[in-house]
């Protein structure tokens, strides 16, 4: 699906619930500090805040949490306005619901755990093993972390290398490193 066609398709479904009810999945994107991060809320919580392109979130929230997807300003907006809070370092706990729909059952255990690590501090993917009983389980936290459909929201970027280095990042490692950043300044109340 091209992003002409994705823009369309919503389009489409935005006319067709304007005299009706609004979709089951809000869907937009948000252009911040770190790029574009793609948005789905469900009637759950925010499902996606994703560094991956719309098309690939599109698929992926249609194929696992449903088809009636369009913008729903209602829902899209107050995500937006905390993440805006976030990257000024006003916000340090998202008061948005987290649907973790999107990730297996593997992963939303590391990735609830993860939600745990305090605002401007980090943890190890050791520390997140040894904290779920699966201390051993090293490549398959990697691969939880690396798979979080709410990068941001979900503080996958607190987690670095044992040695105090980044590791990787969806949104790369200029991305990462700008988050630990504006909680570390924010926390030092600069």
């Amino acid at each position: 699906m091209s992003s002409s066609d994705l823009d369309a398709l919503l389009r489409v479904t935005s006319s067709t619930y304007r005299g009706g009810s609004p979709p089951d999945i809000a869907f937009g994107t948000y252009d911040g500090a770190v790029g574009r991060l793609v948005l789905a809320v469900t009637v759950k919580g925010i499902a996606a805040c994703s560094f991956e392109p719309e098309n690939d979130v599109f698929e992926l929230v249609t194929r696992h949490v449903g088809d009636y997807i369009g913008p729903d300003p209602r829902r899209l907006d107050p995500v937006r306005r905390e993440l805006d809070a976030y990257f000024s370092g006003r916000l340090r706990a998202f008061a948005t619901p987290v649907d973790l729909s999107l990730a297996t059952a593997f992963a939303r255990t590391v990735l609830q755990k993860t939600m745990g690590v305090p605002y401007g501090t980090t943890t190890s993917l050791e520390e997140i093993g040894d904290s779920i009983g699966r201390p051993r389980a090293l490549r398959a936290i990697g691969n939880a972390l690396a798979s979080n459909p709410v990068c941001v929201i979900v503080p996958c970027h607190r987690v670095v290398r044992a040695d105090g280095s980044l590791g990787d990042y969806a949104g790369g490692a200029a991305a990462k490193q700008h988050l630990l950043n504006v909680e570390r300044r924010a926390s030092a109340g600069g």
